[in-house]
């Protein structure tokens, strides 16, 4: 249930075992232990809220699964100022530039001189080894890993319950509850308790695929590339100094076997080549897999007693880097408005949280469909589209007022407009 949209589903069991005569019962149930659920289950055990987290994975499966690896500033200074970023601040590399190659040529864009603001590079499986640590171990909370058959009940109602499987006795377990957090990812089970008459889902397909990579290799930039091809997309993200992650335009149904290691490193060099560049470090591919680009929106992102956050109620391709962010951005809503109902009884946040979510969300949406028409432009096939998409790139490297609306998205600056 992490929030992943390749995250393993956890759909209901289609005959469930009776539920024991004596429930559990807790404040707030956090189905999903991914950044969104760990994030929320910290604030909440921090102002002693009492809540359970249900996750479908073992532990050291969350916290070795590779996944995104960039932050943006204001979402590291969120956790700092919560005391959940002391390891990443300790371990993380800041990036201030990015570079787009196209043509033959290098472009560095220094969007920290323009914006103010960061990207930290901090692998998501370390993210969350970190929120593990100090949710379980540090302060003291419940999560229990291995859970099976998750099923919500009752959100419309004042007594809302998730029942599950217990994985070592395989009873059935109802935990009582008086809200439920669905952070369990595009796959999980929470988003499908949204009745469909109260929520609408926008779909966007992108048309065009990605072959994600990490390959044994140092970094071979000091920051991320994006390489604008003829023959399709190319990025470089450094994700650690011996782990580098790529990514390869390819058809949304491609097949990963289709791409052999000399294959992968010979489009890499020719979509990343240009004047003046470094070679790129090749090394072994220790992943490989294929991503139909597509998002789409659950709104509202509330029903009842049930709150949807991250992937469960969002989903961005990979395209801006936003996940994530967003993920953590939903967290710190959703457990201020929770603290704030169970402190000082102020339900404000709670009727509000969708529409602020909302708010951000739409606006990272247009910019990865906007950042996608500049990526993919030049390997459309249409003349017109890779005019546009290649005016688009040049008004960004050109124009001090574009670099700065750019950067400004690109970093998350400012944009709950």
């Amino acid at each position: 249930m992490t929030a992943d949209a390749s995250a393993p589903s956890a759909s209901a069991s289609s005959a469930p075992a009776p539920a024991p005569a004596h429930p559990q019962r807790t404040r707030v149930v956090i189905v999903g232990a991914g950044p969104a659920g760990l994030t929320l289950a910290n604030i909440l055990r921090a102002a002693s809220v009492d809540c359970v987290v249900l996750e479908n994975e073992s532990r050291d499966f969350i916290e070795q699964r590779p996944r995104a690896g960039f932050l943006e500033e204001w979402a590291v200074r969120a956790l700092e100022g919560r005391g959940l970023a002391d390891r990443l601040l300790e371990n993380t590399v800041a990036h201030t530039e990015c570079e787009f190659r196209f043509a033959g040529e290098r472009h560095r864009f220094p969007y920290a001189d323009v914006s103010g603001h960061r990207h930290y590079v901090y692998p998501q499986p370390l993210l969350v080894t970190d929120l593990v640590r100090e949710y379980a171990d540090v302060r003291g909370g419940d999560v229990r890993f291995g859970v099976r058959d998750v099923e919500p009940a009752g959100i419309d109602t004042d007594r809302p319950s998730v029942a599950y499987t217990d994985p070592e006795t395989g009873e059935r377990v109802r935990l009582d509850c008086e809200f439920i957090a669905g952070c369990d990812g595009a796959r999980g089970v929470t988003r499908d308790r949204m009745p469909a008459e109260h929520a609408t889902v926008a779909r966007h397909d992108f048309g065009v695929g990605w072959l994600a990579l990490l390959a044994e290799a140092p970094p071979s930039s000091d920051c991320v590339v994006f390489g604008i091809h003829p023959r399709g997309f190319a990025g470089h993200m450094a994700r650690s100094p011996q782990v580098t992650r790529y990514y390869l335009e390819c058809p949304p149904d491609d097949d990963p076997e289709n791409w052999s290691h000399e294959r992968v490193w010979a489009e890499l060099h020719a979509r990343l080549g240009a004047e003046g560049a470094r070679p790129l470090n090749e090394g072994k591919l220790i992943e490989k897999r294929v991503l139909a680009m597509h998002n789409y929106v659950v709104e509202p992102m509330a029903y009842g007693r049930l709150y949807l956050a991250g992937d469960a109620a969002h989903l961005l391709a990979p395209i801006g880097a936003k996940g994530m962010n967003l993920a953590i951005h939903d967290s710190l809503l959703l457990g201020d408005a929770l603290v704030a109902y169970y402190g000082k009884g102020d339900d404000s946040g709670l009727r509000g949280y969708s529409a602020a979510c909302l708010r951000r969300v739409w606006q990272y949406q247009e910019f990865s469909q906007w950042l996608s028409d500049v990526y993919h432009g030049a390997s459309s096939g249409d003349p017109f589209k890779a005019g546009t998409s290649m005016a688009r790139l040049r008004r960004i490297l050109g124009s001090p007022a574009a670099a700065t609306g750019f950067a400004e998205l690109f970093l998350g600056k400012d944009t709950d407009y």
